[in-house]
């Protein structure tokens, strides 16, 4: 895999900074400036630690880091699917490094549509899969209004997808505007609550009453539900109280560099294996406790 990603993007010679401080997709591949990120992803009933997703951002020379917002918008198609398929095979690499601590969680990563159609997605994983025996496989995920468009491409991939253990799931799910009777024809196995709903949903009664809404019809479909931008214990606890399995956000950690996110998951084996102790902590103390150290 390493001789992979070093023949799509070989060590090149320094370059000079983009003219007007300007940074493109396209400068932060040609100069390596890539890194994936990692933000948890918690299962709110247990309080642990059971994924992540890998999120994009770019580091200077300088060691300054940008997010995407300052080099995605106006990218072209050709250095979308590069950067697609360098965030695959960076994933797959890295979720060996989270095996050697025997933690079996599942990594997801975000993927246009149209990498469906041009990219070898299925053979890449096929090949490029980890050695671990355990290996839970690989979440591919697409926004509602690119699923809606592209649905029979997502029906067609997903087929694939299972036979090699990886699943789609339809992120920042209430932005758009699917039909029922189309929702049910999707492919796919996690239903991603936008963050729109989710801020402020233990008081504010319409954002209540939608995730409820989606959560039911998650059930419905068998499909798991993860709420993303949970940013207080009251959303997390209205959220848990109304059947949301997974939860992300700021509340537990914000996205972190894959070495620190490696250490933290180190952490946590560790402490698994001790004693229970007592008294247990209330769930409130559990979530303000669960990241301490990040």
């Amino acid at each position: 895999m390493l001789q992979r990603l070093q023949r799509l993007f070989p060590p090149r010679p320094a370059e000079p900074e983009p003219p007007n401080g300007r940074v493109t997709l396209g400068d932060v591949l040609r100069r390596d400036w890539f890194e994936l990120w990692y933000q948890p992803k918690i299962d709110l009933r247990a309080k642990r630690l059971v994924g992540a997703e890998a999120l994009v951002r770019a580091r200077r020379p300088d060691g300054t880091m940008l997010s995407p917002g300052s080099f995605l918008p106006g990218a072209s198609e050709a250095d979308m699917l590069a950067l697609t398929e360098r965030v695959i095979l960076t994933s797959l690499r890295d979720y060996e490094d989270c095996a050697a601590l025997g933690a079996s969680i599942k990594l997801s990563v975000n993927v246009p549509a149209s990498a469906f159609i041009k990219l070898p997605i299925a053979r890449m994983l096929r090949e490029e899969r980890p050695t671990a025996a355990n290996w839970p496989g690989l979440i591919l995920e697409v926004t509602e209004d690119e699923a809606m468009h592209d649905l029979k491409i997502a029906q067609e991939i997903a087929d694939e997808l299972r036979a090699l253990h990886c699943s789609l799931a339809l992120d920042d799910f209430g932005a758009g505007y699917s039909s029922l009777a189309r929702l049910r024809q999707l492919p796919f196995s996690e239903l991603k609550i936008d963050k729109s709903y989710v801020t402020d949903c233990h008081v504010d009664r319409t954002n209540a009453g939608l995730c409820e809404t989606i959560i039911e019809l998650a059930k419905r479909f068998e499909l798991k539900t993860v709420a993303e931008g949970i940013e207080t214990p009251h959303e997390s606890h209205k959220l848990q109280g109304i059947g949301c399995d997974i939860g992300q956000g700021y509340l537990f950690a914000k996205p972190m560099a894959k070495d620190q996110f490696v250490s933290l998951l180190g952490r946590r084996m560790v402490g698994a294996k001790r004693p229970a102790q007592k008294p247990r902590r209330t769930a409130a103390a559990a979530l303000r406790g669960l990241f301490a150290e990040t």
